[in-house]
């Protein structure tokens, strides 16, 4: 048996912090058979005390701490560190970390992937002129894609003009043992008070900023307690997460009076407690990759209502797991919510059908062995002979 060490990937990311991105690698990682590849993490900008959840302390995370938008001197930093980890493959992750591939081919690294996870909060749509000659021009540097949806896939194919067979699809795994349904009777860890006996919460969760929409999910709510009395009653709304959304969404629930039937905590870091508080999960964003939130809601046994935006019809089954609206349409949003409110058996259909997808279909084994079965592929595709294979990946997996 070999005593040459495993290839080593090394992740070059835009900033280590919680994110579902972020989630996902760290995941990879933990995972990973320290046979089949070692690991390595760059930061363009900085790494948090979020690095902590990595398990193997030999993982080096190393941050370049870019400012501005051009900064030559770091990109003379990732070469030196290329050159010094001398790493089999060097996998980037969305649009600010695509130049890295630049570096990368330079520094002669032989398996070069980049990832698509979302696009760019100012191009939802992936029409950008500008990103997109970029994203063509890097593209023969590239050995290999990865998407989280079939979306971003077919987006590749017809607007970057990736050919089919240079891409794999992985959708985001799930941890199915932290986020798990509600007990019977339900435990909250709301306000004590704020939900009643009979009470149906309905819950968000996610950064409160323009791309995940949470005014539309107040103005739904509002619209709702118009047009169904009863809501008043037993509806109440949960919005977790923090940004300059939270303080506009305050004042439009204040301003109509509906205050006191809503909660915004801010950030918090119980969010598996919080979404076993719920009785339905409503994702309101405009633009989305895969949604992570969505998958933790079905593995804690919650029907989903989403809007009908990139990833999100490829997790809710529509009429099975969830609904699906229009994107900033606060009447249809509002419709979807008086259905699941007048209908417990829908809600626990839904939500037990959304579990049972999540363990079949979204699992993070799948999600670790597709990564890994991408690894193989790029450098067998990059080896010659096979006496040159083990020779290039383990000179090349060597520090």
């Amino acid at each position: 048996m070999s005593n040459l060490p495993a290839p080593l990937v090394l992740h070059f990311i835009y900033r280590l912090d919680l994110g579902g991105l972020e989630n996902g690698l760290v995941h990879l990682i933990n995972h990973t058979p320290v046979e089949r590849y070692r690991h390595a993490i760059v930061c363009l900008t900085e790494a948090t005390e979020f690095r902590r959840n990595l398990r193997h302390p030999d993982v080096p995370v190393v941050s370049l701490h870019k400012e501005g938008d051009w900064n030559l001197g770091v990109y003379r930093r990732l070469w030196r560190l290329i050159r010094t980890f001398r790493p089999a493959i060097f996998h980037t992750r969305n649009l600010g970390t695509l130049e890295g591939q630049i570096v990368a081919a330079l520094a002669g690294v032989p398996g070069r992937i980049h990832g698509v996870h979302g696009r760019d909060t100012y191009d939802l749509d992936g029409t950008n002129v500008k990103y997109n000659l970029f994203r063509r021009a890097v593209r023969p540097l590239i050995h290999h894609y990865t998407t989280v949806s079939r979306d971003l896939a077919s987006w590749l194919e017809s607007t970057i003009g990736v050919r089919s067979e240079r891409i794999t699809q992985i959708y985001n795994g799930v941890d199915i043992g932290r986020f798990y349904p509600a007990g019977n009777p339900r435990v909250r860890v709301t306000p004590e008070g704020f939900v009643p006996d009979d009470g149906v919460v309905v819950g968000a969760v996610g950064r409160m900023h323009a791309v995940k929409d949470q005014l539309t999910l107040a103005r739904a709510f509002i619209r709702l307690l118009e047009i169904w009395p009863p809501a008043r009653e037993r509806a109440r709304l949960v919005l977790v997460g923090e940004g300059p959304l939270r303080a506009e969404c305050l004042a439009l629930l204040q301003s109509a009076g509906a205050a006191s039937l809503a909660w915004l905590p801010g950030e918090r870091t119980d969010i598996p407690d919080l979404m076993r508080s719920m009785d339905l999960f409503v994702l309101p964003s405009i633009g989305e990759g895969i949604s992570n939130t969505i998958l933790e809601a079905m593995a804690s046994g919650l029907p989903v209502l989403a809007t009908r935006v990139g990833g999100n019809p490829e997790l809710v089954e529509e009429g099975r797991t969830g609904m699906l609206v229009p994107p900033s349409d606060p009447q249809a949003l509002a419709e979807g919510i008086r259905q699941y409110l007048a209908d417990p058996w829908m809600r626990q259909q839904h939500g037990r059908n959304g579990r049972l997808a999540v363990e079949g279909r979204f699992n993070w084994g799948s999600m670790v062995e597709g990564y890994l079965a991408v690894y193989d592929k790029v450098l067998n595709l990059n080896h010659r002979t096979p006496a040159a294979d083990q020779e290039c990946v383990t000179e090349q997996g060597t520090e």
